[in-house]
């Protein structure tokens, strides 16, 4: 990474239902501001008793960013308690942003593109060869990005 450039890093929890009972008590316990998105948000088509889980929540408080998110059917990775994190990363440069997700996803696999999002900028998740869950976010809009 280039000197000067801003990384952020969050962890991020996956829920198999309980996504808003799990953050709300975190909110609890922790204070500050919690949000929450449903996947009735989302632009395509989601089963109706799906529709009301979180697609995504998010807690600050002070330099903490908690963020999480229910699961869906067929989802990858698969949702084990204990298990769920992901390393969620974020730089406001998109070429960073294009070359973190380039090196991380080297030897591992990518379970979504490096692309632009309906909720805005653009967004890319990738297991490491390692196994770690990482999740790498850019406020800035892709206009194209190639992966192969």
């Amino acid at each position: 990474m280039e000197n000067g450039t801003t990384i952020s890093l969050s962890p991020y929890l996956g829920f198999d239902g309980n996504c808003r009972e799990a953050m709300n008590f975190y909110h609890n316990a922790i204070g500050g501001e919690l949000e929450f998105h449903t996947f009735a948000g989302m632009p395509t088509e989601v089963p109706e008793e799906y529709k009301e889980r979180i697609m995504h929540a998010s807690l600050r408080s002070g330099s903490l960013n908690l963020m999480a998110s229910d699961s869906l059917p067929g989802q990858s990775p698969e949702t084990i308690n204990g298990n769920s994190v992901s390393i969620s990363i974020w730089t406001g440069d998109l070429a960073s942003a294009d070359n973190l997700f380039t090196s991380l996803s080297e030897g591992g696999t990518v379970t979504m593109p490096f692309q632009p999002v309906f909720w805005g900028g653009t967004f890319g998740m990738l297991t490491d060869k390692f196994g770690m869950h990482w999740m790498v976010s850019c406020e800035e809009v892709a206009e194209q990005v190639e992966k192969a």
